[in-house]
Protein backbone atom coordinates (compact mmCIF):
# COMPACT_ATOMS: atom_id res chain seq x y z
CA UNK A 1 0.00 0.00 0.00
CA UNK A 2 1.30 3.48 -0.90
CA UNK A 3 2.04 6.00 1.85
CA UNK A 4 0.50 9.43 2.18
CA UNK A 5 2.42 12.65 2.71
CA UNK A 6 1.80 16.22 3.75
CA UNK A 7 4.13 18.58 1.89
CA UNK A 8 3.98 22.10 3.28
CA UNK A 9 5.98 25.11 2.09
CA UNK A 10 5.63 28.26 4.17
CA UNK A 11 5.40 31.24 1.84
CA UNK A 12 5.49 33.58 4.83
CA UNK A 13 5.14 33.55 8.59
CA UNK A 14 3.28 36.59 9.85
CA UNK A 15 2.99 35.57 13.51
CA UNK A 16 5.74 33.39 15.02
CA UNK A 17 3.86 33.05 18.32
CA UNK A 18 0.75 31.71 16.54
CA UNK A 19 2.99 29.26 14.66
CA UNK A 20 4.50 28.02 17.94
CA UNK A 21 1.06 27.58 19.51
CA UNK A 22 -0.11 25.77 16.37
CA UNK A 23 2.87 23.40 16.68
CA UNK A 24 1.97 22.54 20.28
CA UNK A 25 -1.42 21.31 19.09
CA UNK A 26 -0.55 20.08 15.60
CA UNK A 27 2.26 17.67 16.49
CA UNK A 28 0.16 15.58 18.93
CA UNK A 29 -2.75 15.60 16.46
CA UNK A 30 -0.48 14.41 13.65
CA UNK A 31 1.13 11.74 15.81
CA UNK A 32 -2.33 10.53 16.91
CA UNK A 33 -3.12 10.05 13.20
CA UNK A 34 0.03 7.98 12.73
CA UNK A 35 2.01 10.82 11.15
CA UNK A 36 5.78 10.97 11.33
CA UNK A 37 7.95 14.02 10.66
CA UNK A 38 10.42 13.44 7.82
CA UNK A 39 11.47 17.05 7.20
CA UNK A 40 10.99 20.24 9.20
CA UNK A 41 13.55 22.88 8.27
CA UNK A 42 14.26 26.41 7.19
CA UNK A 43 17.67 25.34 5.87
CA UNK A 44 16.80 25.34 2.17
CA UNK A 45 19.15 25.30 -0.83
CA UNK A 46 16.81 26.05 -3.75
CA UNK A 47 17.65 25.12 -7.32
CA UNK A 48 16.00 25.78 -10.67
CA UNK A 49 12.64 27.45 -9.86
CA UNK A 50 12.75 26.49 -6.16
CA UNK A 51 12.03 29.00 -3.45
CA UNK A 52 13.73 29.54 -0.11
CA UNK A 53 10.74 28.61 2.09
CA UNK A 54 10.45 26.76 5.38
CA UNK A 55 9.49 23.19 4.48
CA UNK A 56 7.70 20.39 6.34
CA UNK A 57 7.09 16.83 5.10
CA UNK A 58 5.00 14.42 7.17
CA UNK A 59 4.58 10.73 6.34
CA UNK A 60 1.48 8.61 6.98
CA UNK A 61 0.84 4.91 6.51
CA UNK A 62 -1.71 5.64 3.75
CA UNK A 63 -3.14 8.56 1.80
CA UNK A 64 -6.45 7.98 3.57
CA UNK A 65 -4.81 8.40 6.98
CA UNK A 66 -3.11 11.59 5.83
CA UNK A 67 -6.46 13.03 4.73
CA UNK A 68 -8.28 11.81 7.85
CA UNK A 69 -5.66 13.38 10.11
CA UNK A 70 -5.96 16.73 8.33
CA UNK A 71 -9.75 16.58 8.76
CA UNK A 72 -9.57 15.43 12.40
CA UNK A 73 -11.04 17.68 15.10
CA UNK A 74 -7.64 17.84 16.85
CA UNK A 75 -5.80 19.08 13.75
CA UNK A 76 -8.59 21.47 12.81
CA UNK A 77 -8.24 22.99 16.30
CA UNK A 78 -4.54 23.51 15.62
CA UNK A 79 -5.38 25.25 12.32
CA UNK A 80 -7.76 27.61 14.11
CA UNK A 81 -4.92 28.59 16.46
CA UNK A 82 -2.62 29.24 13.49
CA UNK A 83 -5.30 31.37 11.84
CA UNK A 84 -3.70 33.91 9.52
CA UNK A 85 -0.30 33.52 11.21
CA UNK A 86 1.24 31.87 8.15
CA UNK A 87 0.63 31.60 4.43
CA UNK A 88 1.30 28.03 3.33
CA UNK A 89 1.28 25.88 0.20
CA UNK A 90 -0.18 22.70 1.76
CA UNK A 91 -0.53 19.52 -0.31
CA UNK A 92 -1.59 16.00 0.61
CA UNK A 93 -0.12 13.51 -1.83
CA UNK A 94 0.23 9.77 -2.36
CA UNK A 95 3.72 8.27 -2.46
CA UNK A 96 5.14 6.36 -5.40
Amino acid sequence: MKKGYWVVAYRSVLDESALKEYGKLAIPAIEAGGGKTLIRTSEIHPRESGMNQRLVVMEFETLEKAIATYNSPAYQSALRVLGAGAERDFRIVEGA
